[in-house]
């Protein structure tokens, strides 16, 4: 009789308790997950704001993280990230552009520099504390909000803005006890500033010998001021949203290098497409696949025709990877372009360039441009190794891509289509040993209307090579070189420039 009566009243207390337990205990984690939700939401919503720190205009933000950390954005060039804090928030600096007029004054007069450390402290004191205040209130916010939306009784939401906001706190609070002053002697360099170091020492050496560091940074702000002052009359182009990025590279030769680059280059200026005109490896055995591997670490559509070191087993390779595309008298679609390529008909990693012979490269290109109309499809671009054989291709796209001679160059054909040489974007590879001078890195970052895909403008990226620590970017607007035959003088594969050797 007993066991009825419970049964009928929902079971013995003890086992009402513990439902009621676990209702209770559902409760609290929906209420967390609310409010985790709806605080990250507000923090990525809200939780930012612009500030000077010094001459520079900076994007100030907070975000959930596991690690803490601040890190500093340098587009393009790269990142810096410093261990400064534990805690599930990190602190993003973006540098969004420089007060011309503030540089100059530090350029004109460098004792200007003397008086310039307080004060970017006391910006970046006020800059923190805004975001922090800001970031609190967000968070909050999105969480009440979300709580107010999503959970019944209202209670419950309050519930949720009220946990969102003690663990906001809490956060910032902990990021606060645990910063560590000396992390910025151990900052992790990513992308083109890699090599920052190398500049004026690494942090330590600059702690002991700060003297001699603040005049190398008085002469590298003096140099940041020009920079800025002559870029202010450079052409001016802003890439909207209705723009497809193409990145071109070449003649990597085996150089671990180029990877790190490309793989900023792709981040920084949001690259939708890599186009390789080849020699990617150096002699084309499966020994050099492991290189290969690499293209998977490339977040874009890999696009690749072979280079006279690229044997059959390297376009293998090449097409085993989930973001390639080999193209070898065929057409494909990728990121919104029509990209046409015709592969080098030769495998010559042991010949001179004396020796190679450029019948088998013409051929092989009017072989491949009839193939390609032959298609019948409009082709925005079209990539082929060797600029002998991409000067065939002159009228099958607006736009020729080529490498080969490890030397940049630019030319209009006869039939309207313009010819882009690229250098070597792994440096000549070890036929970089062989010059007097080092072979520089160069890439190209090209801008397509999506509608059009016209050409619209392009940025020639040149990095010093071995044993350089130099970084240039030249802006060109296609419109300023419309039909202009004279823009750059002919390519002539015969006369390579006396620092670059074609590809051997």
């Amino acid at each position: 009789m007993a066991e009825e009566g419970d049964g009928d009243t929902g079971g013995s207390p003890s086992r009402r308790r513990r439902r009621t337990g676990w209702r209770h205990l559902g409760r609290t984690l929906l209420v967390a997950v609310v409010a985790f939700l709806g605080g990250w939401v507000g923090l990525l919503v809200g939780g930012r704001t612009d500030t000077a720190v010094g001459p520079l205009d900076v994007g100030l933000s907070l975000t959930p993280s596991l690690t803490g950390d601040t890190v500093l954005n340098i587009p393009p060039l790269g990142t810096i990230t410093v261990d400064s804090h534990d805690g599930p928030l990190r602190l993003n600096a973006t540098v969004q552009g420089i007060d011309v007029v503030d540089a100059r004054r530090i350029f004109d007069d460098p004792r200007v520099l003397e008086g310039l450390e307080g004060r970017i402290i006391a910006d970046l004191r006020s800059g923190v504390t805004v975001l922090v205040v800001r970031g609190v209130a967000v968070g909050t916010v999105g969480a009440l909000v979300l709580g107010l939306l999503a959970l019944r009784p209202r209670r419950l939401g309050w519930a949720a803005g009220g946990t969102a906001l003690m663990v906001m706190v809490g956060s910032t609070g902990t990021a606060a006890l645990t910063v560590d002053r000396a992390s910025i002697l151990e900052p992790r360099y990513t992308g083109l500033v890699a090599s920052a170091p190398a500049l004026f020492g690494d942090a330590q050496t600059i702690a002991a010998n700060f003297d001699d560091y603040r005049e190398g940074l008085v002469s590298m702000v003096a140099r940041v001021s020009r920079l800025y002052d002559v870029t202010s009359a450079l052409p001016v182009y802003t890439a909207g949203d209705e723009v497809i990025r193409l990145l071109h590279v070449s003649d990597l030769h085996v150089n671990p290098t180029s990877w790190a680059v490309i793989r900023s280059v792709v981040d920084q200026f949001e690259v939708d497409v890599v186009a390789d005109t080849g020699d990617l490896v150096h002699q084309g055995t499966v020994l050099e696949n492991g290189y290969v591997d690499q293209i998977s670490t490339v977040d874009a559509p890999y696009v690749f025709v072979r280079g006279n070191h690229d044997s059959a087993l390297t376009a293998r390779a090449v097409a085993d990877e989930p973001n390639a595309v080999v193209l070898d008298g065929d057409v494909a679609d990728v990121a919104g372009l029509t990209l046409a390529g015709v592969g080098d008909p030769r495998f010559t990693p042991d010949k001179t360039a004396a020796a190679l012979e450029d019948g088998d490269v013409r051929a092989a290109a009017e072989e491949g441009a009839a193939a390609v109309r032959a298609t019948g499809e409009e082709i925005d671009v079209v990539l082929m190794h060797d600029p002998v054989g991409a000067r065939e291709l002159d009228g099958v796209a607006p736009i020729v891509l080529t490498g080969h001679m490890h030397a940049h160059a630019q030319e209009t054909l006869p039939g309207g289509s313009w010819l882009f040489q690229q250098g070597s974007t792994g440096a000549s590879g070890i036929n970089a040993l062989r010059n007097e001078e080092p072979t520089p890195i160069t890439l190209t970052v090209f801008y397509f209307n999506s509608r059009t895909k016209e050409l619209e403008a392009w940025d020639e990226i040149t990095l010093g090579g071995l044993g350089l620590t130099s970084a240039e970017i030249e802006r060109h607007l296609a419109a300023r070189f419309a039909g202009d035959t004279g823009e750059a003088p002919p390519v002539d594969p015969a006369s390579p420039s006396p620092s670059a050797e074609p590809s051997a």
